[in-house]
């Protein structure tokens, strides 16, 4: 039988939570076996608020996939973590090559990275990532593969992302509480730029949006790696919300009018046209497209001109040649991507994330990309890990062939 490696990408979002289970024996030729997806309610700005029904969302979309999969049993998953208490900064190491010939190896570029990451950080916090953007090999900058070089003084930039200890033991507990393992915590912003971002414009510079139901997820990459993350307390659920208000419906009817009728710029909203709304106590009136654009697009343009200022700030506006990549379920709304072309005065394009070569289900929606993304983050950490096993028996066979070459 073909060797299998099951992998559940777990997306908990503040308005639905995700699962995609896949095959990722070969990673590249993902299967896609099943997809599941349910109501979530435990979550305010994509930090948990309530762990019962968090929990309870978790179980259903697992599931849900575990159903569509056959006679599959969910056991681990690689989760997404976001929220308006992430933080991330940029930090240096250094440190003196120490191998014979003074050649770098894969030890060299552990300790340098330690090195960056010792950083006075507050005792409720805790590390989630650390990302190497580039090295520095004897003042020689740009390098992104040091291993094999030869120097004496290695540096090391990396990109540090922290999160509240306390909201990240809550998200583990609710899945944990589902009767599953975390394998991995990923944030949510690097898995959704696995599914929908190009190398190419990764490399030339490219701000990604993933505007979820309670957070805009914002990533910059520049030179093939990460330069900025941040997360912004605002998504399509303060949209939802407006719509409530301003039209005197419930919350449920106001969702589906956005995703039915909803229109991010008013003026590309046509102004004949108009939907009934149901009021509270049975009352119900007709409200034209252009006025629930109108309503739409202010609080879309909040949304981007505080990403836009959150670029601004880490000093990253000027190398975003590829322009602004928008994905989340919010950036399916028409007239999003020529808004934010208005607002950073730049390119832009909406993200559907890269399918896997094998599908049961259609997944080109941008509310998939962080769950796809999770699948496509662990697909790689697992051919990693792979060739690193290889290396390490290729070493292991030199040294007995020259062994035994030395006593017989």
């Amino acid at each position: 039988m073909a060797e299998t490696r099951l992998v559940c990408g777990l997306d908990i979002g503040t308005t639905k939570a995700t699962a995609i289970l896949a095959d990722v024996a070969d990673p590249e030729a993902i299967r896609l076996l099943g997809v599941g997806t349910a109501t979530s309610e435990g979550l305010r700005r994509g930090v948990v608020v309530d762990l019962d029904r968090t929990t309870t969302a978790v179980s259903r979309a697992v599931e849900a996939a575990e159903r569509m999969a056959g006679d599959v049993r969910v056991r681990s998953v690689v989760a997404g973590i976001a929220g308006d208490h992430i933080r991330s900064l940029n930090s240096r190491g250094v440190i003196a090559v120490a191998g014979r010939d003074h050649e770098i190896g894969p030890g060299d570029v552990a300790r340098v990275v330690e090195a960056a990451r010792a950083v006075a950080i507050p005792a409720d916090r805790g590390v989630i990532h650390v990302l190497p953007q580039e090295f520095v090999v004897d003042s020689q900058r740009g390098i992104r593969e040091p291993v094999g070089m030869c120097g004496v003084r290695l540096e090391a930039e990396v990109h540090i992302i922290t999160g509240s200890s306390a909201a990240a033991r809550n998200l583990l507990r609710a899945i944990e509480r589902a009767d599953l393992r975390v394998d991995d915590l990923v944030l949510q912003p690097l898995a959704s730029a696995r599914a929908v971002l190009s190398p190419d414009e990764e490399d030339l510079g490219v701000v990604l949006l993933d505007i979820g139901g309670g957070t805009t997820d914002i990533a910059v990459f520049h030179q093939g790696s990460i330069r900025h993350t941040a997360i912004l307390g605002l998504g399509g659920a303060n949209i939802t919300a407006d719509l409530a208000i301003g039209l005197r419906t419930p919350i449920e009817r106001a969702e589906r009018l956005k995703l039915e009728a909803g229109c991010a710029m008013s003026s590309l909203a046509p102004s004949a046209e108009a939907v009934g709304v149901p009021g509270v106590g049975g009352r119900k009136t007709e409200v034209s497209l252009q006025r629930i654009a109108a309503m739409i697009e202010p609080r879309v343009e909040e949304i981007l001109t505080h990403a836009l200022r959150e670029v601004r700030r880490a000093a990253c506006a000027d190398f975003l040649g590829s322009g602004v990549v928008l994905t989340g379920g919010t950036a399916a709304l028409p007239g999003v991507v020529e808004l934010a072309e208005e607002i950073f005065a730049m390119p832009a394009r909406r993200g559907n994330p890269r399918p896997f070569s094998t599908a049961t289900a259609d997944l080109d929606h941008p509310m998939f990309a962080t769950a796809v993304g999770l699948v496509w983050y662990a697909a790689g950490q697992a051919a990693e890990n792979h060739r690193q096993m290889e290396t390490l028996v290729d070493k292991v066979g030199v040294r007995l062939k020259n062994l035994v070459a030395e006593f017989f």
